[in-house]
Formats: structure tokens, C-alpha cells, sequence
């Protein structure tokens, strides 16, 4: 009797309360500017990404902090109402998490974060014991870099993949890189992992553009990674594919009326999870991911936002 393969996904990191308003357009530095709405809504990339994969069907479990306050109970309601395993979310002195957004009439957005009880997540709370079932380890910063770490160890160890979104950018120390099975990146964040030297393309740019940008990754010790385009979908450099022609994919975007993009990166990033987790290469995780993280900007708020299979697979056969 053959065991089953690990179809699990755990994510590390954050859980933030949202404070959103919506304006017309963002502010200039020292300009005030009227909203014209004001919302409170679950966050944080770490339970976005847990609730967007736990949506498209991952059996996901949240290793986190919230405070013990009215925020840390949305946010704990909020990710197990979605599917999502909260047992090893602990409870903080600190209060929970918030970020403060604006949102324009186009959907962009600019946003600071306040760690909160994220800041106190510690790598003793990153038990061997919940990688177990582990497919997919899903990282991002805005925690400490050193419960990162622990929490790539501690999935590279069970044979997971460890998928490391660098947002908020900082600089990840040579262990992290090694032990990133895929890296996801937008064109600014690989622009700057990969320093002067880098040339990244246009967001236009054809496939055979990006290889001595999949080429520096490669030197670097990273042979798998997904450069997000925004508006121009992605890009997969996937080093280990056999073919020099399947090194590079471009995966085109998916044309929707954008009204808040804020959560569409952690739903690409979700989306990716779930599909490596049940098995897809990663280009075709990265194009199922295009529709989902599309689908995700086309309302308002982050989680309530997030599509379930039946809507991503309905829009790729429209």
C-alpha cells in the first residue's frame, strides 16, 4: 500500500485588520483629498493568500498572531469561516495588525502597514509537527526574517515546496534563498533582489527577453521563480524545465474593470499555492493564477473578493 502524496498547505505570517478608504485619487505628499468611503475588512498577506488558496480548494492551515482585541477575532473569523485551519494562530499582548490603504477610482493603491502582533511571532511557534502534511509552504515578510527561515526549514525538511513571495521587499539572507523552492516576485522587487547589474524587461517584453534575468536568478541560486506584470500578466522562469524553450512563459493577462487591486497579488499568490499543492506545473499554476488574482481586483476589499474554482474555471472557458 502506497501512502497518499502531501496535498497540504501551510502558510506563515501575517494577519492585519484593513483600514481602507476609497478616494478619487491618492494624495501628493503634504495633500489632503476627500474619501468617498470607509471600510474595516480581515487582511494581511499571509491569511489573504491562507483564504485564497483554502477558496480555490487547499486544505490550508495559518501559523500567526492576532491580539487579544475585536481586530484579532475578525481576522480569526474571518480566515476559519473561508476553510482555513486557525488552530496555531496564537493570541498576542500586542494588538493585531493593521494596514491603512487608499484605494483611487482606478483601483491602485498605496498602503502602510503596522506589525503589530505580527511582530511577535517567533520561531518556537513554527512547530515540525504542522509541516507534516505538507505540500506547500507559503512565505512572505511581514514577519521577522528569522520565523521565516524557521518556517522554510521547517517545510524544506518535510519535502514541501517552499514558495517565498518577497513582499515587503527586504533583503533575504543567502539561507532563505537556498531554501525558497520558487520565488515570487513583481518587476520592481527582481529589479531590486538582483541589484544594478539586473536589466529587467518592460512589462511588454517577449519571452526571449527575460533570459538573462532567469539566467542571474539561476547564479543566484534560484532556479524557479514568477515575475507578477501587473496590467501585463507574468512571467515563469522555471531553470529545471527540461526544454530551453519551456525555461521561459509568459502568461498573459486577463483582461477585467479593475475597482481594488489591493488583494490581487495575495491572490495570485494563493492561487499558486493551491495548484502546486494538487499537483500542476508551475506554468500552469502561474496562468490559473492570472485569473483568479484578476477576478480578486474586480471588487472591493481583499478576502470577501476571492474567487472560488467554479469562477476562475468559468472565466478561462469565456
Amino acid at each position: 500500500m502506497t501512502n497518499a502524496p502531501k496535498a497540504g498547505i501551510v502558510v506563515v505570517g501575517s494577519l492585519n485588520a484593513d483600514l481602507t478608504i476609497y478616494c478619487d485619487r491618492l494624495p501628493q505628499p503634504g495633500e489632503t483629498v476627500h474619501g468617498n468611503g470607509f471600510a474595516v475588512n480581515p487582511g494581511g498577506k499571509s491569511a489573504n493568500q491562507a483564504v485564497a488558496a483554502s477558496k480555490l480548494g487547499g486544505q490550508v492551515s495559518l501559523i500567526g498572531a492576532v491580539g487579544e482585541d475585536p481586530n484579532g477575532t475578525m481576522l480569526l473569523d474571518s480566515t476559519a469561516s473561508a476553510g482555513v485551519d486557525v488552530s496555531r494562530v496564537r493570541r498576542s499582548d500586542a494588538a493585531t495588525g493593521v494596514a491603512v490603504i487608499s484605494v483611487d477610482a482606478g483601483g491602485e493603491n498605496s498602503i502602510i502597514i503596522s506589525a503589530g502582533a505580527n511582530g511577535t511571532l517567533r520561531p518556537s511557534d513554527v512547530a515540525a509537527d504542522a509541516f507534516a502534511d505538507a505540500a506547500v509552504v507559503c512565505l512572505c515578510l511581514e514577519v521577522g526574517t528569522d520565523t521565516v527561515i524557521a518556517a522554510a526549514q521547517a517545510g524544506h525538511d518535510a519535502g514541501a515546496t517552499v514558495l517565498l513571495n518577497l513582499s515587503p521587499y527586504a533583503e533575504v539572507p543567502e539561507l532563505l534563498a537556498d531554501l525558497s523552492d520558487v520565488l515570487l516576485v513583481n518587476a520592481h522587487e527582481a529589479s531590486l533582489f538582483l541589484g544594478s547589474e539586473a536589466d529587467v524587461p518592460d512589462s511588454d517584453a517577449e519571452a526571449e527577453a527575460w533570459e538573462p534575468v532567469r539566467s542571474q536568478f539561476a547564479d543566484r541560486g534560484l532556479q524557479r521563480v514568477l515575475v507578477t506584470l501587473g496590467a501585463q500578466g507574468s512571467v515563469v522562469l522555471d531553470s529545471l524545465a527540461r526544454g530551453a524553450q519551456d525555461q521561459i512563459t509568459r502568461i498573459a493577462p486577463t483582461r477585467v474593470s479593475a475597482v481594488d487591486t489591493t488583494g490581487a497579488g495575495d491572490a495570485f499568490t494563493g492561487a499558486v499555492a493551491a495548484r502546486l499543492a494538487a499537483g500542476e506545473p508551475l506554468a500552469d499554476a502561474a496562468a490559473f493564477a492570472s485569473v483568479a488574482a484578476a477576478l480578486a481586483a474586480t471588487k472591493k476589499g481583499t478576502q470577501a473578493a476571492y474567487a472560488s474554482i467554479a469562477d476562475v474555471e468559468q472565466l478561462r472557458g469565456a
